[in-house]
């Protein structure tokens, strides 16, 4: 990642397929299994909220549920004890409920339900509930309504099930102890009457890919770099295809194969590590009864980097932020995420191709120096003038490889790109780029499906005359000001003509610096573009 402003070889840790599936309690948990029993089981029930029996019961109400003081002549103390949405207005016991805990938790306005902008009104009631049961010590919890929601009921149920799942993670596999603390929640009800149970079922099944899928990604992202190298992410992505042999396959190239290719870019950037590059290559086939073959084939791109030291341009000083540059590999994360999602949900309609460019930048007598020349796969050269905007470099021959070996006609690229980003949109949004008003909207619906932030950047192209080189078709970067643009300028330049493309800067929203925790973000939003490109 660009961020204007002798390596040490740490033993490289050898956690296998069990870190890939979840927050697992100890590393000796193994496999896919393990992941399933970590995390709660989730039911849909028709009961009545006062008839169901358990640890803790959460009752959703909205605003228009609540009285003012004049209205009831009651006095309630604490005017902040309203219905905004995710707000917990009461836990304790209840007369006449047969639950041990029952709390009252606001949705805001029963317009306001769906949201438009981040996280709907179902996806915070959810992760309340999961704070709720930690604090609470609960193992069982209950989700009912003051009022039959006026929202769709398989949206309802996934949104609310995934914000449980997901609230409930923590950060185990790497500790020699579970945490005292650790949420013992074991079973979810959604108190919903009347949905039919085929559909309670799948969304039931969406909720549970989407919370392995982000929990995936979580992971891989917060690994320290001696243990997730690009070994690793190409491990897990082979477990990925092991775990869905019916729809995905798994090619992962070495070295030579990616010389063969001509990837100069991307070898360049990895030539000083000690660690060896993989070009990750997943594939997903949509099922098909009549043998055809899908409607349209796609990429998920995502940026590899597993620690970037900067190369020569080293990061250095206040601000630099080399101490978090594990999470620099942040798009290849969303994108491994996205394709467990899609593997479990197995949508029709598309063929998908999950590309990483996976190294280290490091520094070294054999690495990147500035002032070199790289040739990329597609026969372009750059010339380097910062060995810290290496990113794009990887990404530029993984363009390539997702356009000329496999025929993808719609691509999305994430990466943890650049600071300017950061400086831009702060640490909850992420950045879309895109010569496209069709593909930027496609990202912009999946965002919103997902419960994600994008805002849609310029592409600025008298920008890329800061990027003209007199001894190469193109330098790396450009001036300090607009550097996310200029980086979405340069990777615009390995994208052939009729090509969909959008790129996601994702490196604001990648890493929560309060938590000290990867957000899993961006897994879903991929996903849920995939899904909707075979639909189109």
């Amino acid at each position: 990642m660009s961020i204007h402003t002798g390596s040490i070889n740490a033993p490289r840790a050898n956690f296998a397929a069990k870190a890939f599936e979840s927050s697992l309690p100890t590393v000796s948990v193994a496999g896919s299994k393990a992941f399933e029993s970590s995390l709660p089981t989730v039911s849909v029930a028709g009961s009545k909220v006062q008839d169901w029996e358990g640890d803790l019961l959460v009752v959703g109400a909205y605003e228009e549920d609540f009285m003012t003081e004049s209205e009831s002549g009651y006095q309630y103390g604490d005017a902040e004890h309203s219905g905004s949405q995710s707000r917990v207005v009461r836990v304790g016991s209840a007369p006449g409920a047969k639950a041990k805990y029952v709390s009252l938790a606001g949705l805001g306005k029963s317009t306001g339900a769906a949201a438009e902008w981040g996280p709907s009104a179902w996806q915070a009631l959810g992760s309340s509930v999961a704070s709720l049961a930690k604090a609470n010590k609960a193992k069982s919890v209950a989700i009912g309504f003051l009022d039959a929601p006026t929202a769709d009921a398989s949206t309802l149920v996934t949104q609310v099930a995934s914000g449980a799942l997901l609230g409930g993670y923590e950060s185990n596999v790497h500790k020699s102890k579970k945490s005292p603390t650790a949420s013992q929640l074991a079973a979810i009800n959604i108190l919903l009457p009347g949905m039919a149970e085929a559909d309670a079922t799948a969304a039931v099944t969406k909720a549970g890919a989407i919370a392995s899928g982000t929990n995936l990604t979580r992971y891989l992202v917060e690994a320290p770099p001696n243990v997730c190298t690009p070994t690793h992410i190409a491990d897990s992505a082979k477990h990925i295809a092991d775990k869905f042999p019916e729809v995905m396959k798994l090619k992962v190239m070495e070295k030579a194969d990616c010389e063969a290719m001509g990837m100069g870019c991307f070898l360049g950037v990895s030539e000083a590590s000690d660690e060896p590059p993989k070009l990750i290559h997943l594939t997903y086939t949509a099922p098909c009864a009549d043998g055809a073959p899908p409607n349209k084939k796609i990429a998920l791109v995502g940026k590899g980097l597993t620690f970037d030291s900067g190369g020569y341009n080293i990061k250095a000083g206040a601000g630099s932020m080399i101490e978090l540059m594990k999470f620099d590999m942040g798009g290849s994360g969303a994108t491994m995420g996205a394709a467990r999602i899609i593997a479990e949900l197995a949508p029709p309609g598309v063929e998908v191709h999950f590309i990483v460019a996976s190294c280290e930048n490091m520094i070294g007598s054999r690495g990147l120096r500035p002032g070199d020349i790289l040739t990329a796969a597609s026969g372009k050269t750059v010339e380097v003038n910062n060995t810290d905007a290496e990113g794009r470099l990887t990404l530029a021959d993984a363009l390539w490889y997702a356009q000329e070996k496999c025929g993808a006609t719609s691509i999305v690229d994430t990466a943890t790109l650049t600071g300017a980003c950061i400086i831009a949109l702060g640490g909850d949004i992420a950045g879309l780029f895109s010569p496209s008003d069709a593909a930027a909207a496609a990202v912009v619906a999946a965002s919103k499906a997902a419960g994600e932030k994008v805002w849609r950047m310029p592409m600025e192209h008298s920008y890329f005359d800061q990027l003209k080189s007199s001894v190469a078709d193109m330098k790396n970067t450009g001036a300090r000001g607009g550097g996310s643009i200029t980086a979405a300028l340069f990777l615009n330049q390995f994208i052939n003509e009729g090509v969909e493309w959008a790129h996601v800067d994702m490196a604001g929203p990648v890493w929560d610096d309060k938590a000290a925790l990867a957000t899993g973000w961006g897994a879903s939003t991929l996903a849920m573009w995939a899904i909707g490109q075979g639909k189109a």
